[in-house]
C-alpha cells in the first residue's frame, strides 16, 4: 500500500457541518483518477477541527467512496484515549491504515511521544503511519526517536518533511526496519524525494487535483517544474487555503469550506489562484 501517490483530500464544511456530498465527490474523483491511496483526515483534511462524530463519519464516507484505493485515516488528538477512540472508529470503518501525528498544547518530551505510539500501536490491527509535521505540531522527531518508534508493532511508514536528499534517505534506511516505507511530504519537495529513494508521496495537491499530481508520482519528465507557480502560491498563502480556493472555484466545495476560524483567502489572493489554475490548465 505504501507506494506511489497518497492523496490528501479536504474535508469541506457547509454551514459549519461536514459537507457529505462535497466530501464524497472529492474522494470519488481520487478513486477515478487512479491514485494509489487516499489519506482521509490529514492536515489538509483539517482533522483537529472536527468532532468525534464528524471524524468517524468522514472515514466511513471515504471508505465507501474510495473504490479499490486503500484509505488511510488520520487519528491524531491531544489525549491518548481520544487517539485510541479514533483508531477504533477508523478500523471499524474499514480503513487500511491509520496516520498519527503527536498533537500537543503542553510541550511533549521524547518519552511522551514514544509513549503515545507505544500505547496506540499496542491496540491496532492495521498498519500505522508516523506523521512528522513539525511546522504544524511543533514536535521535533530525532533520529533516535524515529528508530525507536519504527520498531514498535504495526508501524509501516514514516511521513517525513522535505527536503529529502539522497544522503538523508540513505541515513534513514540504515535507521529503520526494512519494512518501514519512507514517504515525502511538502509538495514542492515531492519530485526530489521520490527521485532520491522515498517510497511514496503524501500529497496535498493530489487530494484536489490528482491529474496534476500523478505525473510527478509517475516521474514524468517536466512535471514538477510545470507546477512551480502553484507551489509558489502554497509558500505565499499556505497549501490548505490554496487548495480550498481551488476546490471552491472548481465547484467541488462551497465558498468558505474551511472550518472557522480559518477564513480562507481574500478576493485578491483568490484571483491570483484562479489565474495560476487557468494558466496551467489545471481545472
Amino acid at each position: 500500500m505504501f507506494t506511489g501517490l497518497s492523496a490528501f483530500p479536504l474535508t469541506p464544511l457547509a454551514d459549519d457541518r461536514l459537507d457529505e456530498a462535497a466530501y464524497t465527490g472529492l474522494v470519488s474523483r481520487l478513486a477515478v483518477a487512479g491514485v494509489d491511496s487516499i489519506t482521509a483526515l490529514g492536515s489538509t483534511g483539517s482533522y483537529p477541527y472536527l468532532d468525534h462524530a464528524e471524524r468517524a463519519r468522514a472515514v466511513r464516507l471515504a471508505v465507501a467512496a474510495a473504490g479499490p484505493a486503500p484509505v488511510f485515516a488520520g487519528i491524531g488528538a491531544l489525549r491518548t484515549s481520544q487517539v485510541l477512540a479514533h483508531a477504533a472508529d477508523a478500523q471499524a470503518a474499514g480503513a487500511s491504515a491509520v496516520l498519527l501525528a503527536p498533537m500537543t498544547y503542553q510541550p511533549l518530551t521524547p518519552d511522551d511521544v514514544y509513549g503515545l505510539y507505544e500505547d496506540v500501536t499496542a491496540e491496532l490491527s492495521v498498519p500505522l503511519i508516523v506523521y512528522d509535521n513539525p511546522g504544524t505540531t511543533h514536535v521535533t522527531f530525532t533520529d533516535d526517536l524515529y528508530a525507536s518508534i519504527a520498531k514498535l508493532p504495526n508501524v509501516a511508514s514514516l511521513k517525513i518533511p522535505g527536503p529529502a536528499t539522497a544522503e538523508r534517505i540513505a541515513e534513514l534506511r540504515k535507521l529503520l526496519p526494512a519494512h518501514v516505507a519512507i514517504g515525502i511530504s511538502g509538495d514542492v519537495h515531492a519530485a526530489d524525494g521520490l527521485a532520491h529513494g522515498c517510497d511514496l508521496w503524501y500529497s496535498v495537491i493530489g487530494g484536489t487535483l490528482p491529474a496534476a499530481a500523478l505525473p510527478i508520482a509517475r516521474s514524468v519528465p517536466g512535471a514538477p517544474g510545470r507546477l512551480a507557480p502553484l507551489f509558489a502560491l502554497f509558500a505565499a498563502y499556505g497549501s490548505v487555503r490554496v487548495v480550498a480556493a481551488i476546490a471552491e472555484q472548481s465547484g467541488l466545495a462551497r465558498r468558505s469550506c474551511l472550518p472557522r476560524p480559518l477564513r480562507g483567502l481574500d478576493d485578491a489572493a483568490r484571483a491570483r489562484v484562479a489565474e495560476v489554475v487557468a494558466a496551467l490548465d489545471l481545472a
